[in-house]
């Protein structure tokens, strides 16, 4: 199947939808990137809840760039996202299975892509962002859990069914920590948000990270990454260690990623890629030990997204924009 490309003018408009676990949010594009408008929300419980949120930011959108008709909608959201549009199962959305957006709304909408959210985000940071005419690329969402996007010769891979491209649920620890997806030992479990936010905990109940504590106003159950990375970024030597334990994980499976797809770049996306050279100085140090053959390879570049958590939602629109609003258009 021949690969997607940019087949707009650079003046044709696409709405763009993320659905992740904790924030949706919309943006209207043109086909060169250049954000119009933004809408956020925060992810409600439930696949009505959704739809409804879902529609609500179109709306939104709409009314922002009136009287302007858009070209293209496409949404991304998080979880296992079939070849015809259809959200299979999502660990990180609770009791939403077999969701088909594109149904829901086609009577207020009309056509529309649907795709993963990490995926839509890698096709956004190929199309305009620092994977710009790479070939063979990777991207990796740290957010609320793991997402990714693969890309090979120019193409976005899919796979059989369209759910290529879950490495967050990679097993890299078989006796760790549950997993939402019903498993144990997921990547995802030690390299999100989540993951960081357990691994502050048990330092924080081990006495090694007071400042992380305080900064989440002493409560150890109320600990989050951002609590981390900010406390880190103020130079407390207890969350800079947390954060290079984090670091390290997050290593861990880039560099299988890369044993296993040997990408030209890897692209680091999602909430805590906001974190900077803070988070990637030790991830590229830590990479550089674990991935096989240092010093015999290539090595691939590691890029923090330049779109950063507006990836998803301008991948979208912009896959929207690339195949015709066909979700399966240009992929393999």
């Amino acid at each position: 199947m021949p690969a997607a490309s940019p087949g707009a003018t650079t003046g044709a408009l696409a709405l763009g939808v993320d659905v992740g676990g904790t924030k949706v949010l919309g943006r209207a594009v043109r086909a060169d990137g250049t954000e119009l408008a933004a809408v956020r929300r925060p992810t409600p419980r439930g696949a009505d809840a959704i739809v409804a949120v879902v529609a609500e930011v179109l709306d939104a959108l709409g009314s922002a760039v009136a009287p302007e008709v858009p070209d293209a909608v496409g949404v991304g959201i998080a979880g296992l996202v079939d070849r015809s549009g259809v959200l299979r199962f999502a660990p990180n959305l609770p009791g939403v299975v077999d969701l088909d957006l594109r149904s829901a709304l086609v009577g207020a909408v009309g056509p529309m892509a649907v795709l993963n959210d990490a995926t839509a985000a890698l096709w956004g940071d190929h199309r305009v962002g620092g994977a710009a005419g790479a070939r063979d690329a990777v991207l990796v969402t740290l957010g609320t859990g793991i997402g990714g996007g693969l890309l090979s010769e120019g193409r976005l891979v899919l796979g059989r069914s369209g759910m290529a491209g879950e490495p967050g649920h990679m097993l890299v620890d078989p006796a760790g920590p549950p997993c939402p997806c019903g498993r144990r030992g997921c990547w995802e479990r030690f390299a999100s948000g989540a993951g960081l936010a357990r691994l502050a905990r048990d330092a924080a109940e081990a006495g090694r990270a007071p400042a992380v504590v305080d900064a989440a106003g002493g409560d150890l159950a109320a600990i989050r990454g951002e609590h981390v990375t900010a406390t880190a970024a103020a130079g407390d030597p207890g969350s800079l260690a947390v954060l290079h334990q984090f670091a390290w994980w997050v290593a861990v499976g880039i560099a299988n990623l890369v044993d296993v797809c040997d990408p030209e770049v890897v692209v680091i996306g999602g909430g805590l890629s906001e974190a900077g050279e803070l988070l990637l100085a030790p991830v590229r140090a830590a990479f550089a030990e674990l991935v096989l053959g240092t010093g015999h390879r290539p090595p691939p570049r590691l890029e923090l997204a330049a779109l950063g958590t507006a990836a998803a939602a301008t991948g979208a629109g912009l896959w929207a924009l690339d195949t015709g609003f066909g979700a399966a258009n240009g992929a393999h």
